[in-house]
């Protein structure tokens, strides 16, 4: 028996990396009775004859997962943002930060397409992602998405980590993946005029070793639910708001109705960005709205 990493799933199997060493492997097949599933990511005990016969015996412990993109044990994904084709949306980012939030990942946004903007939608964006780098997320933006010191200052961030790159469909991932590591090559599509959708060019998920560390590209779409967030903790997911709770008049304040809530009076003086509390009721409004899931007995939800 040996313990490896899955670099790769594709048509049923799973390649493991151990040692200097990559094994094709299939699940055991008890693993279908028990409802498990590896991921990309997982850290495994398997056993293997040759590099291309093994079968997975166990996953350890996880310390996260994603169900879309499928990885596990992620440290960090960049969220990688359109400014334009499709048009930045300040809602869809939030959501990206508060599911990561609450999968312990660190978010990084990386902004593409921003030379399509004229000088004064660039400045306006500009603005609005500044107030995101100043609570605490790292941003990446450059009047050209693609100059080599963007590029470099992201890279600087992969070493020792396991990175996902992840965001709406058509906000250019894999090309980014292309100019971080031109040998990759992946295939890339256009946005649809009619739909400013992209096409979904990654089959399938792959970890890649880049500057020291393990890069992930990923399928993108364009929503996203929140239907594992608890309602009552969701505040606890932005982080500027929890800078600020301790202000608020009454403990456990949801920053909604409340009276002396700080959140609420940071919106109000210019100091917490409007769009960002706006967001958050509406996933409250979300949360509120969904019908409760029953658990059926020997199913699990």
């Amino acid at each position: 028996m040996a313990i490896g990493q899955i670099r790769k799933a594709l048509s049923g199997f799973y390649y493991v990396k151990s040692g200097d060493a990559l094994y094709q492997t299939r699940a055991r097949g008890n693993f279908r009775k028990r409802r498990l599933a590896p991921l990309v990511g997982d850290r495994v005990e398997f056993s293997s004859t040759s590099p291309t016969d093994g079968y997975i015996l166990a996953i350890q412990k996880r310390h996260n997962q994603l169900k879309r993109p499928p990885v596990a044990n992620v440290d960090q994904a960049v969220v990688v943002t359109s400014a334009v084709k499709p048009d930045f949306n300040s809602n869809l980012l939030d959501r990206f930060l508060v599911i990561l939030e609450a999968k312990e990942i660190q978010p990084l946004i990386y902004l593409t397409k921003t030379d399509l903007l004229d000088e004064a939608a660039l400045a306006k964006l500009t603005t609005t992602l500044a107030y995101y780098q100043k609570i605490g997320y790292p941003v990446f933006m450059a009047p050209d998405p693609y100059q080599a010191d963007n590029i470099a200052a992201l890279i600087r961030h992969f070493k020792d980590r396991l990175t996902v790159l992840t965001g709406q469909s058509g906000a250019g991932k894999s090309t980014l993946i292309n100019h971080i590591a031109p040998e990759l090559q992946l295939q890339t599509a256009a946005v649809s005029e009619s739909l400013s959708r992209g096409k979904h060019t990654t089959r399938h998920v792959e970890l890649w070793p880049l500057a020291d560390g393990l890069v992930a590209d990923t399928p993108g779409f364009s929503s996203l639910a929140l239907t594992d967030l608890d309602l009552n903790t969701l505040g606890n997911l932005f982080p500027d708001f929890v800078a600020l709770a301790d202000q608020c008049k009454y403990r456990g304040c949801q920053h909604d109705h409340e009276p002396g809530c700080a959140v609420k009076a940071a919106v109000t003086a210019g100091e917490l960005l409007a769009s960002r509390y706006e967001n958050y009721l509406q996933f409250r409004t979300e949360k509120k709205a969904e019908k409760p899931v029953y658990m059926k007995e020997g199913r699990s939800k």
